[in-house]
């Protein structure tokens, strides 16, 4: 697209004199505009990812501006669609805007109206695209905030997702489970262009084996005794992305059921003879993708092109402190709690620890710190007298320090012992005046 042109219009009524008229009014304004009188070939014809807004009249013969709208949702859902609609049918239009239609215009509109509208659609359109783009400054900070982190593993995997978001490719995810699987399936919808589609999920080690055929293709009515039509995982996400954590633990028979999906993109309801058209990308998660002994070959050779690996937070100790402020954060903002203070040597001893539990246990901690409570004791020998009670003077100490902003002189006077005395327990019992 040229950086002078006001943007790219397809325009469709099934009155060619209208058609005539919108097209040399918005040529002479500075759009392209494509125009077409039959809305069935309007869309054969339409180049989406050229187009910058589609605008199309409501009562048409053989379509209506409804189904072209329900049509473009599925195809490109940013695509801002403009309804034209007679007096008689503005509460459809308007009802049409909450599945959505960008806009509408009561018949007969100004042109100067229709100017305005489409100048703030193409905008929009503009604008979405700058920030979907890859490599684009704002994805980049969203996917900064969304997968957040420091460490090369990290850093490697917003540039995989920034690569893979777009691409017609399903994904393998490797990583122990807590390690943020799922979070980064979906970055990988978010951030490409199957975003306002749905994303569904579904944990396989979780799904009893009577009934999951059913789960994933759906039956017809009738099928079970009383019982309506029902869409399986497969319909339910087309046009998304359908989410499978730790798919090694899927039945074999479930398995070549996904592939077959998978080969023909079309899925048949269980009490039916009659496929139906499937359009969806799946992302699967395993805890170690070299050893997925669960997975049939074909299966896991499909997936493995594009494998990505989340380590577990061990082996990236460099994110657990942003990882840590974040849920701190965001608990605080839920509980309406005040931030805690997060001191230098707090951090250290976080990254010092393994975190077998991975995000969980990471987050629990840090909803602990907000509500200023304590990480119960593991199961373990009794604590000498001794130690116990040095560790409940660590903590009436901390805590004046803490009130005392951190002159160790107040909390000297505060606890009524003199600053020498003070500083000597700070030092024998490892902690910190700042």
């Amino acid at each position: 697209m040229t950086q002078d042109l006001r943007g790219r219009i397809t325009f469709i009524d099934d009155e060619a004199q209208i058609c005539a008229a919108a097209a040399d009014w918005l040529e002479a304004s500075g759009f392209d505009v494509t125009t077409h009188t039959d809305p069935v070939e309007a869309l054969a014809r339409l180049d989406a990812a050229g187009c910058d807004c589609l605008v199309t009249d409501l009562r048409m013969p053989g379509m209506t501006g409804h189904e072209v709208l329900d049509a473009l949702r599925a195809r490109d859902p940013d695509l801002p669609v403009v309804l034209l609609s007679g007096h008689a049918d503005v509460p459809v239009a308007v009802a049409a805007m909450r599945t959505g239609a960008h806009d509408f215009l009561e018949k007969p509109y100004r042109a100067e109206h229709l100017v305005e509208v489409l100048d703030g659609a193409v905008g929009l359109r503009r604008m979405r695209r700058a920030a979907t783009a890859p490599g684009s400054a704002l994805a980049s900070e969203r996917l900064e905030m969304r997968l957040a982190g420091s460490s090369a593993a990290i850093r490697h995997l917003r540039a995989m997702v920034m690569a893979l978001a777009d691409l017609p490719l399903d994904v393998l995810i490797a990583g122990p489970p807590g390690s943020g699987r799922r979070g980064l399936a979906r970055c990988l919808h978010d951030f490409g262009r199957r975003a306002r589609r749905p994303f569904v999920t579904l944990d396989c080690a979780a799904l009893e084996p009577a009934g999951a055929e059913m789960i994933f293709l759906g039956h017809e009515r009738g099928y079970l005794p009383g019982a309506a039509a029902r869409a399986g995982l497969f319909e339910q996400a087309h046009g998304g992305t359908l989410y499978l954590a730790s798919l090694d633990s899927l039945p074999a028979p479930l398995q070549a059921h996904l592939m077959a999906v998978l080969g023909a993109a079309e899925v048949t309801r269980l009490g039916s003879g009659v496929p139906r058209p499937v359009d969806l990308r799946v992302i699967a998660s395993v805890s170690d993708a070299a050893r997925a002994e669960g997975l049939r070959a074909d299966l896991y050779h499909h997936l493995s092109p594009a494998t990505l690996v989340l380590p577990p937070l061990s082996e990236r100790r460099e994110d657990i402190a942003v990882l840590f402020t974040t849920f701190a954060q965001e608990a605080a903002r839920r509980l309406g709690r005040p931030m805690p203070a997060l001191r230098a040597a707090d951090l250290d001893r976080l990254r010092a620890q393994d975190w077998p539990g991975n995000l969980p246990q990471l987050r629990a901690e840090a909803i602990r710190r907000v509500l200023n409570l304590h990480a119960p004791p593991p199961p373990a020998t009794p604590v000498p007298l001794p130690e116990r009670l040095a560790l409940i003077e660590a903590q009436i100490i901390a805590e004046a320090l803490e009130a005392a902003g951190g002159a160790s002189a107040r909390a000297a006077e505060a606890l009524g012992i003199p600053r020498r005395t003070l500083n000597e327990k700070i030092a024998r019992l490892g902690l910190r005046a700042d």
